[in-house]
C-alpha cells in the first residue's frame, strides 16, 4: 500500500499495521479493558446529524479559529502523545513540521522523544506542553521552568492519568520501555524486520523531557509503572491552582469530563479545558467527550475555551463538535497512524485530507466561516 492510496483514517491505520510490529501497533491502537469507550468515542458522532443550508453564496472559506489566545489556520490541532519515535524515527519532528506547514498547533508530551526546544525550532506555530504531575514537586517546577524558557505558549496538564489504564493488549505482548517482551511479542517483531532496521540505524531512543530525572535504562520501567510510581495520585485542585499561578499564562486541563470539574477549572483561572477520556485508554465505560460537549459548553463556554478530543476521524466529526461550541478539536490516532506509516509526508497528507474535508463540508453546509456553525445545523437521531 502506498501513501497516495490513503484517503481516510482507516487507510492510514491499515498502512501503519502493515509496517509496525504488533506490540507497537497495539500500543497506538489499543485502549483500556474491553475498549468500549474507545469505540464509543467515534460512534458518538453518529448519533448526531448535520442539517445543511443551501444557496448561501459561499465563496472563500475561513476555517481559522482562535483558542487560548492562539490563532490556528484550521480548527484541529495535533494533540501531544507519548513515544512518537517508536512509531517512526522522525517522531515529534515530523509532527511539528507538518503542523507548522498547516498553520496549526501541536504538542510535545512529558514522555515525548524529541525535546521541547528542538520541536520549537522546527515549527513557529503554537506549541503545547502536555505535562504530568509528579510526586516530586521539584521536578514539576523544573519542567515548567524549562517550558517557559523554550517558549511554550500553552501548558496542558493531563488530569485523567493519575494511574495507568488497564491496557490488556500491552500486557499480552510485554510492551515496555525498555522492551521486556513476551515470546509472542518477540515473534511479532521478528516478522517486521524493516521497522527494527530503521529503529537501530537512527539515534538511540530517549525521553528528553525526563533526562536527569528518570532512569529509563535500568530494568524494565514500563509505561504503567511510570504512571503508578512517579505520578502523584493525590493531585488536588489546590495543587493545580498553584501551578496555574506559577505558570502565569495560558493553562489548560486535559481530561475534564464533568460540568462540576469544568466549573472548578474556571474558578482556579484556567484558560482552557480539553474534554477527553484519553482515547479510551484510561477508564473504560466512561462517556465520550462529544457526549459531554453541549452540557459543558452551556455551563462554562462563555468563560473558558472548551476543546475536545477522542474518536475524530472525519471533517464532519469536527464540524459537529464546532457546532456544539467547541473552539477546536484535538487529533491523536488520526495523525499517529500516518506518522507510523510514512513519517512527515504521512502526517502532512493526513492534515491535507482533513483540511480538504472541512472545507468541502463547510461549503456543503452553507457556512463560510466557523462562527456560522451553530446548533441549528444539528439534529439528533
Amino acid at each position: 500500500m502506498r501513501l497516495s492510496d490513503c484517503h481516510s483514517f482507516h487507510d492510514f491505520r491499515r498502512m501503519a499495521q502493515a509496517r509496525l510490529p504488533g506490540p507497537i501497533f497495539d500500543y497506538i491502537d489499543g485502549a483500556a479493558d474491553d475498549e468500549v469507550t474507545y469505540r464509543r468515542n467515534t460512534a458518538a458522532f453518529e448519533t448526531c446529524q448535520l442539517v445543511p443550508n443551501v444557496l448561501r453564496g459561499v465563496g472563500e472559506i475561513d476555517m481559522s479559529v482562535t483558542v487560548m489566545g492562539q490563532k490556528l489556520a484550521m480548527p484541529v490541532y495535533c494533540s501531544p502523545t507519548a513515544l512518537q519515535r517508536l512509531f517512526h524515527h522522525e517522531g515529534e519532528r515530523a509532527v511539528a513540521a507538518a503542523a507548522g506547514k498547516h498553520g496549526t498547533m501541536f504538542g510535545v508530551s512529558s514522555l515525548g522523544t524529541v525535546s521541547l526546544e528542538e520541536a520549537r525550532r522546527i515549527s513557529s506555530g503554537p506549541q503545547v506542553y502536555q505535562f504530568y504531575f509528579h510526586k516530586d514537586r521539584g521536578l514539576n517546577r523544573a519542567m515548567m521552568e524549562r517550558a517557559k524558557q523554550a517558549g511554550i505558549e500553552v501548558m496542558m496538564l493531563t488530569v485523567d492519568s493519575i494511574t495507568g489504564g488497564n491496557r490488556e493488549r500491552d500486557k499480552r505482548t510485554g510492551f515496555s520501555i525498555p522492551f521486556r517482551l513476551t515470546l509472542a511479542g518477540m515473534m511479532q517483531f521478528a516478522v517486521k524486520p524493516a521497522w527494527a532496521i530503521n529503529y537501530l540505524t537512527h539515534e538511540s531512543f530517549k525521553l528528553p523531557q525526563l533526562d536527569g530525572h528518570v532512569d529509563m535504562g535500568g530494568g524494565a520501567l514500563s509505561i504503567s509503572r511510570y504512571f503508578t510510581e512517579m505520578l502523584d495520585p493525590c493531585l488536588s485542585w489546590d495543587d493545580v491552582a498553584a501551578m496555574v499561578r506559577e505558570w502565569g499564562g495560558q493553562f489548560c486541563l486535559k481530561g475534564v469530563m464533568s460540568v462540576d470539574d469544568a466549573k472548578r477549572a474556571v474558578e482556579i483561572g484556567c484558560t482552557g479545558i480539553v474534554l477527553s477520556n484519553h482515547g479510551g485508554r484510561q477508564l473504560d465505560g466512561s462517556c465520550s467527550a462529544f457526549d459531554q460537549l453541549a452540557e459543558i459548553v452551556d455551563a462554562v463556554g462563555d468563560r473558558i475555551d472548551v476543546i475536545m478530543d477522542g474518536g475524530v476521524q472525519r471533517g464532519t466529526h469536527v464540524l459537529k463538535a464546532l457546532s456544539l461550541g467547541a473552539k477546536a478539536v484535538g487529533l491523536g490516532r488520526y495523525y499517529l497512524f500516518p506518522l507510523a506509516a510514512a513519517g512527515q509526508p504521512g502526517v502532512e497528507r493526513a492534515l491535507d485530507l482533513m483540511r480538504s474535508e472541512i472545507e468541502r463540508d463547510m461549503r456543503l453546509m452553507g457556512c463560510a466561516s466557523i462562527d456560522q456553525l451553530t446548533r441549528s445545523n444539528l439534529r439528533y437521531a
